[in-house]
């Protein structure tokens, strides 16, 4: 999974061409002689998608093995170019916060701009380098790994305890954390379980 550009602009209403208020981008990947003609590509890319991402829309294009993500809020417009193995949800995600930190550094001064920035906005760089692993980018994502990381941690924990010939149930008679009412709530559950596997 890789982020190539994220991007911030401006994009105005009636088909004015959008104003590329901030600009990362890692073209690494590309030979030496043909990143200018990359970087070129992503601007034209993403001007010609911010012009026609609606008001408060997101949405997403694939170009051969990129998908182009942009998200229009009210004017302010994040984009991102990522493989196709990035997930969408973690992508918007991503576009969201870029969005947020925008406007949370410049307030409302984007709204003057009338020329491409050439300014180096540092926040992107770092998300640009950050957000590569889409757990990073996307909370949900983060937390639905740790738990997935967890749940496997437990299995081999059991599977270990039995797997040394151990019952259960041994070990829950052998227990002196459990009272007698505690041992006799496992026993009864334990056969109302059996007794309705057996329908």
């Amino acid at each position: 999974m890789k982020i190539t550009a994220l991007l911030v602009l401006k994009c105005q209403p009636e088909g004015s061409d959008p104003i590329i208020l901030a600009n990362a981008s890692d073209v690494s990947h590309s030979g030496f002689f043909q990143r200018p003609s990359v970087r070129e590509f992503i601007i034209f890319v993403s001007r010609t998608i911010g012009k026609r991402t609606s008001l408060g829309q997101r949405q997403s294009v694939q170009h051969e093995e990129c998908m182009v993500h942009s998200y229009n809020i009210n004017g302010l417009c994040a984009i991102g170019f990522m493989d196709n193995h990035y997930p969408v949800r973690s992508a918007f995600s991503l576009l969201n916060q870029v969005v947020d930190e925008y406007q949370r550094n410049f307030g409302e001064s984007w709204r003057t701009a009338e020329v491409d920035s050439t300014q180096i906005w540092p926040y992107l760089d770092e998300a640009l380098t950050k957000f590569q692993n889409p757990a990073e980018a996307d909370k949900l994502l983060k937390i639905q790994r740790e738990l997935d990381e967890t749940k496997i941690i437990l299995h081999k924990i059991i599977d270990s305890i039995l797997a040394r010939g151990e019952k259960l149930d041994s070990l829950v008679e052998k227990s002196s954390d459990h009272s007698a009412a505690s041992q006799m709530f496992y026993s009864r559950a334990k056969s109302n379980n059996q007794c309705c596997s057996i329908l």
